[in-house]
């Protein structure tokens, strides 16, 4: 969270020139807590909260700054859970298609956020969970 905010106090000269946005990344446990990584949980709500002042500190310059709220994503960190089977027959019950996402499936979000095509989405925090945090 520090390290964001400390990015988000050097980009913006570049990100004025350019008209250009900043893009956090939070987790669905911006949304509710958790049990097994509460300081986890608390830093990524904090990062929902970072975006929003940030995009009102930065929309006077033209900057737009939003989040993406990834849910579970098949990496080596998620590969316990994964391997438990309990724990992950509850995770694929409460996702849409019923398998984890790749970190590739976050790409289509950052690249339309990006664009010119999201111009007036700005404080936002988009979950990218498969419907996880819905139930």
């Amino acid at each position: 969270m520090v390290g964001n905010l400390r990015l988000a106090n050097v980009f913006p000269p570049h990100l004025k020139a350019s008209k250009g946005c900043l893009i956090n990344i939070g987790s669905m446990y911006s949304y509710f807590g958790s049990p097994y990584v509460p300081a986890y949980g608390a830093a990524k709500t904090a990062m929902v909260s970072l975006t929003k002042s940030l995009a009102i500190a930065f929309a006077e310059d033209g900057m737009r700054v939003n989040a993406i709220a990834p849910g579970w994503i098949k990496t080596e960190l998620s590969r316990p859970v994964r391997e438990n089977p309990e724990f992950n027959s509850r995770v694929i019950a409460r996702i849409s298609g019923g398998n984890w996402a790749e970190a590739e499936d976050l790409a289509g979000v950052a690249i339309f956020l990006a664009s010119p095509a999201s111009k007036l989405i700005n404080g936002v925090t988009i979950p990218v969970d498969g419907g996880y945090s819905a139930s």
